[in-house]
């Protein structure tokens, strides 16, 4: 698996989250097979998105497209957007079944 870990300052959480939520990318269409968003405790502006891929060619073409959308449209409202693409190696469940 392949994530997009996402970094980035929003001007307001409530009007970024509404832009977010329309999809202006098209992420199933992209390969994106799952994804989070979480906000930190100190700054509720501060958002981070962790987006998931099979494929990593999938995941560089929406690396490309997040930055391209930053320098367009997108940058009056974001403030230091960061993306990095990781493989996960390893990932194991703590939690008991049942």
């Amino acid at each position: 698996m392949f994530t997009l870990h996402i970094e980035h300052s929003v001007g307001n959480y409530d009007e970024w989250k509404h832009l977010f939520d329309a999809d202006p990318l098209g992420r199933a269409a992209a390969g994106v097979t799952a994804f989070g968003v979480l906000r930190t405790d100190a700054d509720p502006d501060t958002v981070w998105m962790d987006l998931d891929f099979d494929d990593r060619p999938e995941a560089a073409r929406m690396k490309t497209a997040l930055q391209d959308l930053w320098a367009g449209p997108a940058s009056a409202m974001l403030r230091n957007p960061t993306v990095r693409l990781a493989e996960t190696v390893e990932s194991t469940s703590l939690r008991s079944p049942g």
